[in-house]
């Protein structure tokens, strides 16, 4: 029987401030690389609200998506040989000022910020090709409407019959 394609669902931050991007340096299977502040999508949240939080996870930086960068499909195979792809939202928006007490997610080394050409230029260290295209959107101009995501009220109550904790 044929296994049932279940892509992974991944949200990105793209912050520019004075001509510099926002990226973090992580800890991978495959060693040190930079990403733009990214993470997975939680159940119980929309995609803006998962950047949002995996941007605070991973910058100690509130940030406020504004806009719809775009959204973006990859695929790679994993260290184990398991075949994975990637759909990933990324959004640009206001970065909040640093909560410097705040602990950064594990695995994430420190944050940087980068020109544009700094990140064109250590693209063998990207998590994913994905990190340099959501930059070139956004410096292409490329933004939507966050509506361009609609979010069901689904979304923030289990199915029936799923207990809560």
């Amino acid at each position: 029987m044929r296994q049932r394609f279940q892509p992974r669902v991944t949200v990105a931050a793209v912050i520019e401030r004075n001509g510099r991007f926002l990226l973090i340096e992580e800890e991978t299977s495959d060693g040190l690389r930079l990403n733009n502040p990214a993470g997975h999508l939680d159940p119980g949240e929309a995609p803006a609200e998962g950047c949002a939080r995996e941007t605070l996870e991973e910058t100690a930086h509130r940030f406020t998506p504004t806009a719809l960068v775009g959204v973006y499909l990859s695929r790679s195979e994993r260290p184990s040989g398991e075949d994975v792809t990637y759909i990933r939202f990324a959004y640009c928006g206001d970065l909040g000022a640093l909560e410097p007490d705040r602990p950064l997610d594990t695995g994430i080394v420190r944050t940087l910020w980068l020109t544009a050409q700094e990140i064109r230029d250590s693209a063998g260290r990207h998590r994913s090709p994905l990190v340099v295209r959501c930059v070139e959107d956004y410096l292409a101009g490329r933004r939507y409407p966050l509506s361009a995501v609609y979010c069901d009220s689904s979304v923030y109550s289990p199915p029936v019959g799923i207990n809560r904790l």
